[in-house]
């Protein structure tokens, strides 16, 4: 059993707080419920408070987008205005987004609907989750809207964070071998070519090399650095044009193993995004629009923006996906069954489960792959260094 803290509102509106104990946070929910409280804050005890603090600095980010989504749904659901929910949110978020929900309701007041206030955040808030909030306005069903979509966004932020886990490893081994290395090449290394200078011997054709590069790099390292912070510099320059997106993005997908892991977390969440906006009750036309702004690859985005054409025009889905190599057959198989069916959306959903477990083989493959071939290439560069630096001592000592 897990202790989660909450703040509540009593049915004649008093504010209660305290803790609760329960399995997860839905049933935390459901028995504050029970006891006729009107849940507006739900914590996990035990989080780090100097972590929240932090978090405030800092931007508003898609985890509190998500936990901003599940609350909203939450009191929605149990009865609560829209914007009597928001204005119980504000109590509780951080600074940032106590800002922009704060200026929210003043939209709302002022007669604006609840999306076209989202909209004026569209660094927070995605055209995918804008269309989401519009069509559960539209159908009266903004809390079920809502409640879908912060599941989504909690899969999504779970998938995300699998990713990142199992890329730290081998991250930061790259990163110790690359400051090992610099380390023995600025510092050691000269003060070895002095002795070896000294006593005058003859070194190695291995010795010679490392002593040569370990000069160069010693020399000119801040010309290094500086060519390669220049390099990412112009690099996120010509990213920014569509000729430079468009081609960076190209070589990204064509990366060995990181590509084929990139193409199955992109179709992920597209399959996931057009699944949500058509359950949602958007048009397919719409759906596809969105989901190529959300991409987040030029490579796809040109394509589904193609494929929202190509269906205006009154071609098939499935025909359309099929023009396109970056998506695999099954991905049109299974559209194909979900336009015969009428089923769509459920299809999709399916289909974006199936490529996150994938995605997640995908993940656990190249990270079986690269911390061998990182022992090797450490192994290789350390035994090489090892090897020039010991030879010359070795024939040193063994002149006496």
């Amino acid at each position: 059993m897990k202790k989660y803290k909450y703040k509540a509102k009593s049915i004649d509106g008093k504010a209660i707080s305290g803790l609760v104990e329960a399995l997860n946070e839905k049933e935390a929910v459901r028995i504050l419920r029970e006891r006729q409280l009107i849940p507006f804050y739900l914590s996990e005890k035990g989080g780090s408070d100097f972590a929240s603090l932090f978090s405030s600095f800092l931007g508003v980010s898609s985890k509190d987008v998500t936990e901003f989504t599940r609350q909203l749904a939450t009191m929605i659901g149990a009865g609560l205005s829209l914007t009597n929910s928001l204005i119980i949110l504000q109590e509780q978020s951080k600074p940032v987004l106590t800002k922009v929900l704060a200026d929210v309701v003043k939209e709302i007041e002022g007669g604006s609907s609840f999306h076209e206030a989202l909209s004026k955040y569209p660094d927070i808030f995605s055209k995918t989750y804008i269309a989401l909030v519009k069509s559960g306005e539209a159908s009266g069903a903004l809390d079920e809207v809502l409640m879908k979509m912060s599941e989504a966004l909690e899969k999504q932020e779970e998938f995300k964070g699998k990713v990142k886990s199992a890329m730290i490893y081998p991250a930061i081994v790259v990163i110790g071998m690359i400051g090992v290395i610099a380390v023995m090449m600025i510092f050691v290394i000269p003060k070895m070519t002095s002795m070896y200078t000294e006593f005058g011997t003859t070194l190695p054709m291995s010795t010679q090399i490392l002593i040569s590069t370990s000069d160069i790099v010693s020399r000119f390292w801040f010309i290094f650095l500086g060519a390669f912070v220049g390099l990412i510099y112009l690099l996120n320059i010509w990213k920014q044009t569509p000729q430079g997106k468009q081609q960076i993005d190209e070589i990204m997908l064509k990366i060995p193993i990181m590509g084929v892991l990139k193409t199955k977390i992109i179709l992920t969440d597209m399959a996931r995004t057009l699944a949500m906006l058509l359950a949602a009750g958007v048009t397919i036309i719409d759906a596809l629009n969105i989901a190529a702004e959300a991409a987040g690859n030029a490579v796809f985005e040109d394509s589904m923006k193609k494929a929202a054409k190509d269906v205006e025009k009154g071609f098939p889905l499935t025909a359309t996906f099929e023009r396109f190599e970056e998506y695999p057959p099954i991905f049109s198989q299974m559209v194909a069954v979900g336009e015969e069916t009428g089923k769509l959306d459920e299809v999709l959903l399916k289909l974006s489960k199936q490529f996150e477990m994938e995605s997640e083989l995908a993940v656990k493959g190249l990270t079986t792959a690269i911390e061998p071939l990182m022992m090797v290439v450490l192994g290789i560069g350390v035994g090489f260094i090892v090897i020039s630096i010991i030879t010359p001592i070795y024939n040193l000592t063994s002149q006496f």
